[in-house]
């Protein structure tokens, strides 16, 4: 989930270890918050955000005990109580669309802003050797035993996010409007996003969820820690997802004319499928198709009579995703014209997940506050990534804007010496069994991008 151009090293946003809360000066906040001295904000919010020990513990606790995506009912529960014990002033609802939940916090009148933070594992054996890795193991969908891993930085999420609502609690005299804080299952599926809105996440009955004026998200990645990267359009592709049965005839091996071989006709697919990218997509266009997986049959002498195998499509724009959906399809049903195949294939479409894209509006504010704050740790970057989320929906459901971005979670001495040998592929990536953020200072740069955000929006 990292732009793929990274920039040259850029000093780390200091960790700030003041637990005590010292008296805010609003004068220096007045009128336009992102333009307002840099120094002074960073100084207002080092006194407001809570000392980040207590936070450390959380984030080793849900790191060692992941969930997978439809299974994270330890990890809600965990974060109800800690919402509960920081303030009574939270409206919590629970169990939306599974074992998603939000806290809603009101102060005054305003706009509402949601923030989001996944919270689902990954079925990775961790790798990290840290004194606190995973050695849990759940049933996957298929009840089949798996090791779970927080493999891709969603425990950081869910912490940086409790951080920011005490932040954001201690400063409520710097903000009027609505804060909704929404920790969302299954984004690792595909469908926790979705799963939360269809269970009526802002039905005024069901869950009653504030419309938004804007939905926020981030992501932690392997950039170095301290950073904080965005862009304007297109920031993560679309995903589609599908799984196709060939239907052969099967029999013995040494008798294949009195046979159809689901196995040759799904080779030729896999290799033609690559034709797509290569000879229908435009040149300057970016798609790519990936052959996931694929099985058939049991024993070297037999002859099976299907095969199975998986293509994830990721792209970044709708014209370019729509007309590599339709060839990828009408190839594969070519294909199996061509194999005599005596039915035709059957193609399920498994997983839709929509384009990331930053619009203008919010770009051009948050962009900024960003830059003010985080400078020289701020990067605006030039290409996308093609690593996929679902937290577009919540905003897009409603018809109301969102801005993503992404922040660092690589140690800097680690990113300075891959840098400097020119080995930065040798970094651990989301869903490596060995992806570790460093807790600091990527807590405290996920926490103060969030409470940046909304100061920026909500500011009185």
């Amino acid at each position: 989930m990292v732009p793929r151009k990274v920039s040259p090293p850029c000093k780390n946003v200091t960790e700030s270890n003041s637990s005590t809360l010292q008296p805010v000066d609003t004068m220096k906040l007045e009128g336009s918050l992102d333009h307002a001295d840099a120094s002074s904000m960073k100084s207002i919010i080092a006194n407001l955000r809570p000392n980040l020990q207590q936070y450390e513990s959380l984030y080793k606790r849900i790191h060692a005990n992941p969930e997978l995506s439809h299974q994270e009912s330890e990890t809600a529960a965990l974060i109800e109580h800690f919402l509960r014990d920081l303030s009574p002033k939270f409206e919590i609802r629970t169990k939306i669309g599974g074992h998603g939940l939000i806290a809603i916090l009101r102060h005054g009148p305003g706009k509402t802003v949601l923030l989001r933070a996944d919270m689902d594992a990954l079925p990775v054996a961790e790798k990290t050797g840290l004194d606190y890795s995973s050695r849990r193991s759940q049933l996957d969908a298929q009840r089949k035993k798996t090791a779970v891993m927080h493999a891709c930085g969603h425990d950081m999420h869910v912490v940086c996010l409790l951080v920011a609502a005490e932040t954001l609690l201690a400063a409520h005299d710097l903000w009027s409007g609505t804060i909704v804080f929404l920790f969302q299952p299954a984004e690792e599926a595909g469908d926790g996003a979705l799963g939360m809105v269809d269970d009526g996440l802002f039905d005024p009955i069901r869950h009653a969820c504030p419309l938004p004026d804007m939905v926020l998200a981030q992501h932690v990645a392997p950039i170095r820690a301290g950073m904080v990267v965005t862009k304007l359009g297109p920031i993560m592709s679309s995903s589609d997802s599908l799984k196709v049965t060939i239907f052969g005839r099967g029999g013995h091996g040494s008798m294949p004319h009195r046979c159809i071989d689901p196995v040759v006709i799904a080779s030729h697919i896999v290799v033609r499928l690559q034709t797509i990218v290569s000879r229908v997509v435009a040149p300057d266009a970016v798609a790519v198709i990936t052959v996931g997986s694929i099985h058939a049959g049991e024993a070297d002498n037999v002859i099976c009579d299907q095969a199975f195998f998986t293509v994830n499509i990721r792209t970044l724009d709708e014209t370019v995703r729509q007309t590599v959906l339709e060839n990828v399809k009408k190839t594969i049903t070519a294909e199996c014209t061509a194999g005599n195949c005596e039915r035709p294939p059957q193609i399920e479409h498994c997983m839709s997940i929509p384009l990331t894209s930053n619009t203008a509006a919010p770009h051009q504010e948050l962009c900024h506050v960003f830059r003010e704050y985080f400078s020289p740790s701020f990067q605006v970057a030039e290409k996308s990534s093609l690593a996929s989320e679902d937290f577009s929906i919540l905003a897009s459901s409603i018809g109301k804007p969102y801005y993503f971005w992404l922040f660092g979670g690589t140690e800097s001495k680690l990113w300075d010496s891959l840098m400097a040998s020119n080995q930065l592929e040798k970094l651990p990536i989301n869903h490596s069994p060995e992806f570790a953020p460093a807790i600091h200072p990527t807590m405290q740069t996920g926490a103060d991008a969030m409470t940046v955000a909304v100061l920026a929006i909500l500011r009185k």
